[in-house]
């Protein structure tokens, strides 16, 4: 695929300087590699906040998680998030869980532009079964309780402005260029200030 960033279409970009760009979805959807991707053609600053969340605590999410539980975790993401959002310009890529309270939902509106990746629950499950850094899988059922999760999740995550669909072949190429396209077609609604 051509890069849709090129020539007249760079134009619409223009206006998004002062917005943020912020990935939300289920966890293994593709937000830091597609946040990446962005920032690379962008030439705009990435933040994963849930590495934001692990530098600032020098301690790993799981660890996290065991110590001081999910509701500690959640509200130091809500720090990290209006943190990253304050500095503008900026592509962030979010936690899962970040997009369904409704105050982060209120800072990223106020302050970018909100683009749920949306996977199949087949592409999600193939990406996260095998790693142990996702606190909320460790229990006995684990895809079941990614299925409920996203259950769950769904009709809070498409309050996002964008929704892109991605699939187990999608490349991160393909995705950005889709996420760049679609942003472009939000041009009048983010030149204006919110």
């Amino acid at each position: 695929m051509r890069n849709v960033v090129a020539g007249k279409k760079f134009e619409a970009f223009e206006g998004l300087m002062r917005r943020n760009i912020v990935l939300v979805g289920m966890m293994g959807a593709g937000k830091t590699a597609i946040g990446a991707e962005l920032s690379r053609r962008l030439g705009r600053p990435f933040w994963d906040t849930d590495a934001e969340i692990e530098r600032a605590a020098a301690m790993t999410i799981p660890e996290i998680f065991s110590r001081d539980g999910e509701a500690f975790f959640r509200a130091r993401e809500s720090e990290v998030l209006s943190r990253v959002l304050a500095s503008g310009d900026s592509i962030v890529s979010t936690g899962g869980g970040a997009w369904t309270r409704e105050s982060n939902r209120e800072r990223v509106t106020r302050n970018g532009i909100s683009v749920w990746l949306d996977c199949d629950i087949d592409t999600l499950w193939h990406r996260v079964r095998a790693r142990p850094t996702r606190p909320l899988l460790q229990t006995a059922e684990p895809r079941q309780t990614l299925e409920r999760l996203m259950a769950e999740r769904r009709p809070v995550y498409a309050l996002a402005d964008i929704h892109i669909e991605t699939n187990m072949g999608d490349t991160v190429e393909q995705t950005t260029d889709q996420v760049i396209a679609a942003i472009e077609t939000l041009k009048p609604m983010i030149l204006e200030p919110k």
